[in-house]
């Protein structure tokens, strides 16, 4: 039987993006405009800024290389921890009819941060370098998180149209409950995104810092 958890999870959140490939079209397109606005912030930054930045950013792979053992644990608290208020507040304003834009606007902040990662990476190190860099530090973590959050948004996004269309209390608390269970699934995932990121990503990480 518990094998079958599992496959079941797999065949929810399948059926959940083939029943909902419109709105996870709008939510991946606020993602990506956030990308480039976190591209363009980097781009506009002032020389000062800049030189900030590239301080913080070498002193960051200076005690990359220095420090022998990270506590991986502490790490995967704060991750998960960060993951977990995320996963909260997505469900929370998603239960939530005005809550709707700031669930949207997560999904637009996100793609921010990780477009100034990788604009910062690029901008300091070089295309080549600050590019392998970049993927090297986001890729594997943000190949769970980044699904993972778009279909939180989506959960949030279909109980607001459900609210908005059907007035039938029985009916919303049934839609309540799916999107709790559903964003119960995604907070799993989240949490193994922190796992692969402690344990893969930053391992990697470190075995090629000295290269950079």
């Amino acid at each position: 039987m518990k094998r079958d958890k599992p496959i079941k999870s797999l065949e929810i959140i399948k059926e959940h993006v083939k029943n909902n490939k419109k709105e996870y079209i709008l939510v991946s397109l606020l993602f990506i405009i956030g990308i480039f606005l976190g591209v363009l912030f980097v781009n506009y930054l002032q020389e000062a800024q800049k030189t900030e930045i590239t301080t913080y950013f070498n002193t960051f792979i200076e005690k990359m290389k220095t420090t022998e053992n990270l506590n991986q644990i502490d790490l995967l608290k704060t991750s998960i921890g960060q993951n977990l208020i995320l996963a909260i507040v997505m469900w929370f304003f998603g239960t939530t009819v005005i809550g709707i834009p700031v669930v949207f606007g997560l999904v637009v902040y996100r793609g921010f941060c990780l477009g100034y990662t990788i604009a910062v990476c690029i901008t300091i190190m070089g295309l080549p370098q600050g590019l392998i860099f970049a993927l090297i530090l986001l890729l594997l973590q943000n190949v769970l998180f980044v699904p993972a959050m778009l279909a939180l948004a989506v959960s949030g996004f279909k109980l607001y149209q459900s609210i908005i269309k059907d007035r039938n209390k029985e009916n919303i608390k049934i839609e309540v409950v799916r999107h709790t269970i559903f964003s119960f699934i995604m907070l799993l995932i989240l949490a193994v995104s922190s796992a692969v990121e402690v344990f893969l990503s930053t391992n990697i990480l470190k075995g090629f810092i000295k290269y950079f």
